[in-house]
Parts: structure tokens; sequence; C-alpha cells
């Protein structure tokens, strides 16, 4: 292994690390966000982000998978006092073994891959980072191309959204943009090269039923603010209003749930038809 960079108090460097943990404006600045746990580590190193430092326990054996990683990920590497990487882990009991520091990855909506097979979600303004990252986690297990967070809205760097998406985050194209005005010149520009995308909203009160809606064609979902619903402007964008039919006393249903409902109905349309056995007769 390279020379090692070894931390042992709260110097300048720990400091910028822990900002990482809740500042959002210097996430932005150093453009790198902390990444915690072996699934989104893992995850994150295999498709290829860029590590800026791997910050492992100095004071305990490593595993075989932190060994791997710190001989084969090109990064920083950081021996650092166990009660300071606690902190940095968020752990409440103990330290992790390692903790990441991965670089925010540049682009816009052209790293969504868009066909006529394409399946998307749009946040508008989601406060909460934990549904954020919920809903990744579904959009990426129930087969979504990407996810667009619009607006004043949670950061999706946040340490509560990328545990909350179980590595996902690193796994499907998730997109922050200012308002409804790039994505609108994104699906015309979509649309003029033969891919009719559909925006279609969602509320509780639609003109039809998310059962009663064709998801086989190429989609992307708006979902509103957990409080406020859609704003006016995504409103007039979208094409449809669909909606979950709902009983009991309950008037509507959580963010993430209600996106991932939605995600797993255009996953059950597209899945292909099952034969059935035959019965003898």
């Amino acid at each position: 292994m390279a020379s090692v960079l070894r931390v042992s108090t709260r110097n300048a460097r720990f400091q910028e690390w822990e900002a990482l943990l809740s500042n959002r404006a210097k996430r932005q600045r150093a453009g790198e966000f902390l990444v915690q746990g072996v699934r989104p580590i893992t995850l994150a190193a295999r498709r290829g982000w860029r590590f800026r430092a791997l910050i492992y326990d100095a004071g305990r054996p490593l595993s075989q998978w932190a060994q791997a990683l710190l001989r084969d990920v090109p990064a920083v590497k950081v021996a650092m006092a166990p009660a300071l990487l606690a902190e940095l882990g968020e752990k409440e009991e103990g330290s992790p073994e390692l903790v990441a520091v991965v670089e925010m990855p540049g682009g816009g909506l052209d790293r969504i891959e868009a066909g006529h097979d394409f399946l998307g979600v749009l946040l508008d303004r989601p406060a909460s980072p934990g549904n954020v990252g919920s809903i990744i986690r579904s959009a990426d297990a129930l087969g979504a191309h990407g996810v667009i967070v619009a607006g004043h809205a949670a950061d999706v760097y946040d340490p509560r959204c990328v545990r909350a998406s179980t590595g996902s985050l690193f796994t499907l194209p998730v997109i922050r943009t200012p308002g409804p005005g790039e994505v609108a010149a994104w699906v015309t520009a979509l649309r003029a090269r033969g891919c009719p995308i559909v925006l279609a909203a969602t509320d509780e009160r639609g003109d039809r039923d998310v059962f009663d809606f064709d998801f086989t064609q190429p989609v992307l979902l708006l979902a509103g603010n957990e409080g406020t619903g859609l704003s006016a402007a995504w409103r007039e964008l979208s094409d449809v209003v669909v909606s979950i039919p709902m009983a009991g006393a309950a008037s509507s249903l959580n963010a993430a749930n209600a996106a991932s409902i939605f995600l797993y109905e255009a996953s059950r349309q597209r899945r292909p038809a099952r034969k059935r056995p035959r019965l003898n007769s």
C-alpha cells in the first residue's frame, strides 16, 4: 500500500471531512461527500466512481474487504483514530472499519439514457433525504433508468440519503436540476429524436388509476413534495395525472411508498407475460 496519512487529532483535515456530514454548501464547494457502509462503498467502487480518500480504523486488523479496497482503489489512504472515525461513520457504538470520501459526478440530464423503454422518476422539491434515498433504491430495484431531483430539495449527497439508498445512488443516474425549464427542454429534444416520453404526474386525484395507465410506453413520473404536492409548473407540463386508489381513513401515502407503488406497477406491466402451465384434464 502507498504512503498513509495518519490522523489522531481533530486537525484541519478531519474537520473538513466532518463538515461533509452536515454542511451542504461545503459538500458542493469541495465536490465530494462521505460514503458509509460496506454495500454503498463496494458499489461505488464497482461502478467506477472516483474516490478521493479511504479512511480506515487504525486501531484494529482490517478485513479482506477493506484490505482489497485499500490495495485496489486509487485514493489517499488515511489511518484514523477509532474515536474520530466513529464520528465520521455516525455509529452509535464503535467505529466503522472504513469510510470513503467520494467525488461527485459531473454532467446533467444527458447522463440518463432514454430510449423507447425509458422509465424515470422526477421528484419536485422533496424535503426528506431519507425519502429521496428510499425512492432511489426503489427506482433501481424496479428497473428505472434515472432519478431527477428538481428545485429547492434535499441533497442527494446528504449521508441520510446515501444510507437510505443502500448503494443504489451509485448504480443509476441521479440528476439535480433547478426547475422545469431544463427538464422540459430535455424532453422536447428526446421527443424530436423519436422518443415519445409521457410526463405522468402523480396525485391522489388523478385522471386515471395507476392500474389503468399504460406504463409500457416511455414514462417520466412526476412526484410532488411530501407536504404540498406538485407545483403548478409541473402540473402544466404533465400529459396525464395518475393516482393510487385509496381505501380506509388514510388520505395519502408517504412519498417513498407511493413512488414505489407506481414503479412496481410499471415493472409489472413491462414484465413479459409468463406462460401458465396446462392443467391435466
